[in-house]
């Protein structure tokens, strides 16, 4: 008996293929095999064409059971992970009415600020948990004031993994989690949040009917089943986004657990026992993907935008062209703690909440003409990123986080030990990278909401430790001081 899961990013489109027998991975795949683009009509935008990620699903779902060679009669159920905050919309006959406004997008900054303005701070922080701040009602709202015609004939609005889902069933459906990502869940009061839905002036019937995060969430069509190559009538049985998804990946289920990733964003993810929230909206809390009302578990998220995406800037406008990501690793190696004074701000891919939502840009300071080479700039970038990750690190501490051991994949930035090493040191925490992904663990949760799995720490036994980053001796939080104190003058500017 097989499971499949996918992984909905904003660069690719993975699809993983689990034998559910021996909890195993069988094959991997992800579609396109660069990158996907992200438009950016105007300063700030960030937006993507979802038909493009159902043509991937397509193209990644026919690789992987390629790879696999089993026979896909066998496959019982599918799991999707999705890229958290974006708006999709659709019309009364499920077509997409524009590109998706996706995660990094800043246009809505302002809408968030006046819808705050408008419920006010506190009921916002008691009721959802997060300031509207650029999240997918914020960007919903933007679209209601600026694309008014379009904005009329919106039937559903959705999430990614909700679009994907939909195309696979026909059927528009959400989730508690994905509300509360969005900022439509009411916590307080368990329903969708009034105060919200009637400062933005939305009607309630745009929201797509809830189903729960594990179970039956609809099954495959038989248009659906062709093109994917599936049996028709499978489940969807899990859907998560990528950062409660990343942590179930990893184990992450109880309060004090930590997860982190280091992909296009970075990421820290922490799980608490009860409702928390950041007054200044620096970290956000969602519904984890084990989330009730009887047993809360909240996700404290730390998301910085500029990660993976500001080093593969920094390897295509300074590694040459045989230069891979090894090789850039092992010239940053040669460089001490530091940079040797070169600092780097990662901050050029939109704005950052946990520096209230401003757009700094990225800022490379200290640069001399005479001393620094691109090795300089390798390890600074990492270290600029790293020095991000514990910045953030410390405002989850503010919240009662106690950050002892964090929890990592093995396809992100934690394959590079500076960077790891650097994040370990600062934060006195070790990191353990778990040999797991986000699409793997789709189907595993696919897996549970089926049933075939009893606990979802039984789902995830099939995971190993294929390292543990320790803290270092050197000049870390030297280095990482007089960064902040870079960061400090631009902010108080």
């Amino acid at each position: 008996m097989y499971f499949i899961g996918y992984d909905i990013g904003s660069s690719s489109i993975k699809a993983a293929l689990l034998d559910g027998e021996t909890n195993r991975q069988l094959a991997v795949a992800h579609f396109p095999e660069t990158e996907l683009d992200i438009s950016s009509p105007q300063p700030g935008f960030a937006e993507q064409n979802p038909e493009l990620w159902w043509e991937c699903v397509l193209q990644s779902t026919r690789a992987v059971l390629a790879r696999a060679n089993v026979d896909a009669s066998q496959v019982k159920g599918i799991g999707i992970s999705y890229q958290m905050h974006g708006l999709v919309m659709v019309d009364k006959d499920l077509k997409v009415l524009r590109p998706s406004i996706i995660w990094c997008d800043s246009r809505a900054v302002t809408t968030g600020d006046e819808l705050l303005a408008q419920i006010g701070e506190v009921k916002s922080n008691e009721h959802m948990l997060n300031a509207p701040g650029n999240f997918t009602a914020s960007k919903l709202k933007w679209v209601k004031d600026n694309e008014p015609e379009l904005f009329e004939k919106v039937y559903k609005i959705m999430l990614p993994g909700d679009y994907v889902a939909m195309r696979m069933t026909g059927l528009p459906t959400t989730t508690v989690s994905g509300l509360s990502e969005g900022i439509f869940w009411d916590f307080k009061n368990e329903e969708l949040s009034k105060p919200l839905m009637e400062a933005c002036g939305f009607d309630e019937s745009v929201i797509s009917q809830i189903v729960p995060t594990f179970g039956e969430q609809g099954a495959l069509t038989a248009q659906a089943a062709e093109a994917l190559g599936l049996p028709e009538g499978i489940q969807v049985a899990y859907r998560a986004g990528d950062q409660p998804n990343n942590a179930l990946s990893l184990g992450v289920f109880n309060p004090g657990e930590i997860a982190a990733t280091g992909g296009t964003s970075g990421v820290v993810y922490g799980v608490k026992g009860t409702p928390v929230f950041d007054p200044k909206s620096r970290v956000n809390s969602f519904a984890h993907v084990n989330h009730t009302s009887e047993d809360p578990r909240i996700g404290v998220l730390l998301c910085i935008n500029g990660s993976g995406i500001q080093y593969r800037y920094i390897r295509q406008m300074l590694a040459k062209d045989n230069v891979n990501y090894d090789d850039m690793e092992a010239m940053a190696n040669k460089v001490a703690v530091g940079s040797d004074g070169l600092k780097v701000l990662p901050f050029g891919n939109g704005a950052e909440r946990m520096l209230s939502n401003k757009d700094l840009g990225a800022s490379m300071l200290g640069v001399q003409f005479n001393r620094h080479k691109p090795e300089h700039f390798f390890r600074a970038s990492l270290e600029g990123i790293a020095f991000s990750f514990m910045y953030g690190m410390e405002v989850m501490q503010e919240l009662d986080m106690d950050i002892n051991k964090l929890r990592v994949g093995n396809d992100n930035l934690f394959q590079s030990q500076v960077f790891s090493n650097t994040i370990a040191s600062l934060s006195g925490a070790p990191i353990e990278m778990v040999q797991t992904t986000g699409a793997i663990g789709a189907a595993r949760g696919a897996a549970y909401g089926l049933g075939y799995y009893k606990t979802l720490s039984e789902a995830v036994a099939g995971d190993t430790i294929l390292r543990v980053y320790e803290p270092q001796q050197g000049n870390y939080q030297q280095a990482y001081q007089s960064w902040k104190n870079e960061l400090a003058k631009i902010l108080n500017k």
